[in-house]
């Protein structure tokens, strides 16, 4: 599978999770339910036990027989090791040193944690043979949004490949400590930190020595700038997206109104006659010169101010023999067929309340 296609499938394992996580209380249950579908989702065939080896043999020192819950293995040599929990237990210490004394005893360099739902993913970036102490991706299942999919996908058994996945993993390790170095400072600012700030700072405080007074005073102005640039980014980004939204909704209207031809539409006596009807059913509600007809080729617009957004119904007459009308007083559009013009009387009611609706927005 492709990132995409691996996407996908992880939605439906996390629907499948939260629809019967309260159900799963074992670590075998557990790797039944939710781990073997995960390695399936990344092309491994979990019926073959050459391929995915459960149990696998890491003898670790003095002790014989250690067994590590799957390896998934390539020419007959292990490449990942994958510790696993019950849904139930969280992921600890004690877990990762566990998988950490099987690992220097193989010939994999990838080793995984997992209770189904959190997946911790470690290397040996820091000595060779020794698995680092902390993960360089980390993914969880219910969070399935959030996940990096490009880099899981260098997982699979498509595009396994133990060099390309170690020098992402170094950068993808690089970033996470980058990101808990900053999210430490933007939380509880350390005097360094605030030192950095103080000496680019062009203020009546900048021409001052960094002194205790000093960086009591800036500590929690540094802080609270912090939030705010933060709140200001984020209002930032929902702003633009909200008006991104109202674009993309008001160009769909616009595609939804058929353009009239080049050879321009021709107005039939007919729809003369059922437009002055409409003028003369919604004259207690709109003044005559707000209802507006509108012609196109295919139909004929009665509109409220002469905008297309405000329809306030449509004629469909240019088969004389099919006359429809649509109107626009529920939540869609209701086309129904009439025989006689006359009929559209039968409809005041529905056009008085579309009426009304718009006279309601202003």
């Amino acid at each position: 599978m492709d990132g995409v296609s691996i996407k996908e499938a992880i939605k439906s394992l996390s629907e499948r999770v939260i629809a019967t996580r309260d159900r799963i209380q074992t670590e075998e249950a557990t790797k039944n339910a939710y781990i073997m579908p995960f390695l399936q989702i990344l092309g491994y065939d979990i019926f073959n036990p050459i391929e995915v080896v459960p149990e696998f043999t890491a003898d670790v020192g003095i002790k014989k027989g250690e067994k590590v819950d799957y390896a998934i293995c390539r020419n007959d040599l292990p490449v990942i090791l994958i510790e696993c929990k019950s849904c139930a237990a969280d992921l600890c210490v004690d877990n990762e040193s566990q998988l950490f004394r099987y690992f220097h005893t193989t010939k994999a360099k990838f080793g995984i944690l997992t209770n189904g739902i959190a997946y911790k993913f470690f290397t040996d970036l820091e000595e060779p043979n020794k698995m680092d102490s902390s993960p360089f991706m980390e993914i969880n299942i219910l969070d399935h949004e959030k996940i990096n999919y490009k880099e899981l996908a260098k997982f699979s058994k498509a595009e396994f490949d133990t060099d390309n996945i170690r020098r992402t993993a170094d950068i993808l390790k690089c970033a996470n400590s980058i990101k808990a170095v900053l999210d430490a400072e933007f939380t509880d600012p350390s005097e360094d930190f605030v030192r950095v700030i103080f000496k680019k700072m062009v203020c009546s405080c900048s021409g001052s020595m960094f002194t205790e007074k000093v960086k009591e005073k800036l500590t929690p102005l540094v802080k609270s700038a912090i939030d705010t640039m933060i709140k200001d980014k984020v209002k930032a980004n929902l702003d633009s997206a909200l008006r991104s939204t109202v674009k993309a909704q008001e160009a769909a209207v616009q595609e939804a109104i058929p353009a009239d031809d080049d050879d321009g539409p021709i107005t039939t006596q007919d729809e003369t006659d059922a437009f002055n009807i409409i003028r003369a059913i919604l004259r207690e509600e709109l003044s005559p010169d707000r209802v507006a007809i509108r012609d196109a080729k295919s139909y004929c617009a009665i509109l409220c101010d002469d905008n297309n957004r405000r329809p306030l119904c449509r004629l469909f007459f240019n088969n004389p023999e099919k006359k429809t009308i649509v109107l626009f007083d529920g939540d869609g559009e209701d086309r129904i067929a009439i025989t006689d013009l006359n009929d559209i009387f039968k409809f005041s009611d529905r056009l008085k309340a579309t009426a009304k609706k718009y006279i309601a927005l202003g």
